[in-house]
């Protein structure tokens, strides 16, 4: 590795690092914690992709990648593994039930508006909208977590209406940091495809930006952001969800293929960054 390359990353890192940490210590994660977590990543990632073909990976090749002793590479192999798969998988029920009352036209009126449902019976009702896009999820648990968020209500007729046009996580710390490692994960394993020295065909990845805009501008910005995009997302939605062999189990084809797209807004108060 070239000291422009070595340089170039570990300029990087010091970026993402900042948000993180940021992000650790207000979640008051200490530095050990977060180091063991590193490391045990470091192990794995050496274990699982960093092996000889046709070979075992042993436990001493990865105390020479990593740099750590063979005792703490045990060590690290024997903590248990940190799962959030209970608070992703809350988060997907959620977000593909709101996706699919949008847009599959069972539960639409002619505009294209999602339908008033009474939560039990048969044709369009709640508890059927649940069983196609959530499975065996019981429709109570779905509907419990829409009325906590505030992405649904229960009207004076004791329907259900539909109040947002997508999931975001209201009050729940769990589910909120959860997203922090899905999207984030999904973002660096981009880059990380399009930095490859084999990357033919890089995956789509880009960002406008300016870096001398009024507050008023930024203001403006945002709501078009949220709509313009919000848009988009729903269009990519559709696309996606007629291929889905969950939603459409008659649809063929070989593998298992993870794939999407995600869009994210961001900005910097660049004058209180120039104080500091």
């Amino acid at each position: 590795m070239t000291i422009q390359i070595t340089n170039a990353i570990s300029a990087a890192v010091n970026r993402l690092l900042y948000p993180l940490v940021r992000i650790l210590l207000r979640q008051g994660m200490p530095y050990g914690a977060f180091s063991d977590l590193a490391k045990r990543v470091y192990v794995d990632v050496a274990q699982r992709e960093f092996a000889i073909p046709g070979r075992k990976q042993s436990i001493s090749r990865v105390s020479i990648m990593t740099g750590l002793t063979r005792k703490e590479v045990r060590r690290l192999q024997d903590l248990p593994t940190a799962d959030d798969a209970v608070a992703i998988a809350q988060y997907n029920r959620a977000a593909r039930v709101i996706a699919g009352w949008r847009r599959d036209p069972a539960f639409s009126d002619a505009s294209g508006n999602p339908l008033e449902l009474l939560l039990e019976g048969e044709g369009a009702s709640f508890a059927t909208l649940v069983k196609r896009f959530s499975g065996d999820v019981p429709a109570r648990a779905v509907r419990d977590e829409l009325l906590r968020v505030g992405a649904a209500e229960i009207t004076e007729a004791g329907a259900i209406r539909l109040q947002v046009r997508a999931y975001v996580p209201s009050g729940s710390e769990v589910e909120k940091v959860s997203i922090l490692g899905t999207d984030v994960a999904d973002l660096l394993i981009t880059i990380t495809h399009n930095i490859a020295d084999n990357a033919s065909e890089p995956f789509f990845q880009r960002k406008v930006a300016y870096d001398n805009l009024p507050v008023d501008a930024v203001a403006e910005l945002k709501p078009l952001v949220n709509q313009k995009a919000q848009e988009l997302l729903e269009e990519f939605d559709r696309w996606l969800a007629a291929r889905d062999r969950d939603v459409n189990p008659k649809v063929t084809g070989s593998g298992r293929q993870r794939a999407g797209v995600g869009i994210y807004y961001f900005e910097t108060d660049l004058s209180q960054e120039e104080q500091t």
